[in-house]
């Protein structure tokens, strides 16, 4: 009898998942079925591109099952519960999957009635996000209304998807109002939980070097409370306020709804306890989780679930063979960062070392922590990858799922260079 493998989730971790799985095993034949509640695979990085009139939903959309390997067997059909116990997955209208292993890669969802008000504001059309079509397609109506006053981007509370796009958003707002010739009639504000612009120490300094540059205002360790969408301002719970006139709030991130209701899988977020270098959940050995859907400490990021893919895909084979699991994962993101104008930052980092200077993936590669135009071209030529490369399981030669160290310099020589280059 072949091995039945549910991967639940058709995004970018169960996509990638499946189709090297299908490759990897193909002489024993497994039995793979993906699962999802629609047929709409959406390039997520895209999203930020639409509010600025930059990418359409026909870029950015492509059928899930179309971009499955011939032989896995696609269900499309929401998610009901999952008893880890009886190794079943029972979806809505009672069609029950059968597994010997099972694969995690619902992802995160938004979950704006999280936060007082919020659900409200975006109401009455004064508070947005970009972080599904829906919103994305609103925000773009609601900017290209927008003529002067005050624009708040606020993350309400960490983890989320893609934490850098609240960033990105704030620099090319500062490109779209220039380019319309009313920046100077725009105040644009960041807001954030964190105590700097990003969450590792040598890129916040420069994130936030480069706000500044762009008189992007920063406001750091704000704790979103509530949205007063009648009197437009956010509420912090230490009582202060950031007032705007549009409000683009990040909501709160939460796994599936369906994960809450298996019991034994998720946390209280409805993520999925998931041991941090083997991808193997802390449910049961034979639950491995991918993407989004994991707690563990890395970047939610598209670049993080292909790195995932690799120790995922090799251990869910030594799983099945009997074997110890490799614990090879190390946390590894790579992030380009939209700073407008043509340009981007391009940052390298893993669970252990923070994001650092030099070049990517070796010294004669992309610039590190600096603007330029290649970056740029490097962000706009990552959808092809992802639809022709990423999404089908392919490997990247040069490149495995660790992050390489060729090329970068210690935090402390890029001190040293930034104190050389202010003095001179």
């Amino acid at each position: 009898m072949s091995t039945r493998i549910v991967i639940l989730g058709a995004g970018t971790g169960g996509t990638l998942a499946a189709n090297r799985l299908h490759r990897e095993l193909k002489h024993a034949q497994p039995d793979i079925t993906v699962v999802d509640l629609d047929d709409s695979h959406v390039y997520q990085p895209g999203l930020l591109f639409m509010p600025f009139g930059l990418a359409n939903s026909h870029d950015i959309v492509r059928p899930r099952h179309r971009q499955l390997h011939r032989g896995i067997t696609y269900v499309q059909q929401p998610i009901d519960h999952v008893d880890i116990e009886a190794n079943l997955v029972t979806l809505e209208g009672g069609r029950k999957l059968p597994y010997d292993v099972l694969i995690v890669a619902t992802g995160a969802v938004l979950a704006p009635e999280e936060t007082e008000g919020l659900t409200d504001a975006m109401a009455i059309d004064v508070a947005h996000h970009f972080y599904t079509l829906s919103g994305a397609e609103a925000l773009e109506s609601a900017l290209a209304r927008f003529e002067r006053g005050r624009i708040v981007v606020n993350v309400v509370d960490m983890p989320i998807k893609c934490p850098v796009a609240p960033l990105e958003f704030c620099f090319l707002a500062d490109w779209y109002f220039h380019e319309r010739g009313i920046r100077e009639h725009v105040e644009i504000t960041y807001v954030t939980p964190l105590d700097g612009a990003f969450t590792k120490p040598v890129a916040s300094a420069t994130l936030s070097g480069l706000l500044a540059e762009k008189n992007i205002g920063l406001i750091t360790e704000f704790n979103t409370g509530s949205v007063d969408g009648a009197a437009r301002h956010l509420v912090g719970y230490d009582g202060r306020e950031a007032s705007f006139d549009l409000a683009v709030v990040i909501p709160v991130h939460s796994g599936a709804a369906y994960v809450g209701r298996s019991p034994g899988l998720g946390d209280e977020l409805n993520f999925v306890p998931t041991d941090v270098h083997t991808l193997q959940s802390l449910a049961k050995p034979n639950v491995f989780v991918i993407g989004d859907a994991t707690n563990v400490p890395a970047s939610k990021a598209g670049s993080v679930t292909h790195f995932e893919g690799e120790v995922l895909v090799e251990n869910v084979q030594r799983f099945i063979a009997g074997e110890s699991l490799d614990a090879s994962f190390d946390g590894h993101a790579n992030c380009f960062i939209e700073t407008g104008f043509d340009k981007a930052l391009l940052i390298d980092f893993n669970y252990e070392t923070e994001p650092l200077p030099g070049h990517f993936p070796s010294a004669l590669g992309l610039p590190l922590l600096k603007q330029s135009h290649m970056n740029h071209l490097g962000k706009l030529m990552f959808q092809w990858f992802y639809w022709h490369g990423l999404l089908p399981g392919r490997d990247i030669p040069g490149l495995g799922s660790g992050m390489p160290s060729a090329g970068k310099h210690a935090a402390a020589e890029h001190a040293a260079e930034q104190n050389k280059e202010h003095v001179s």
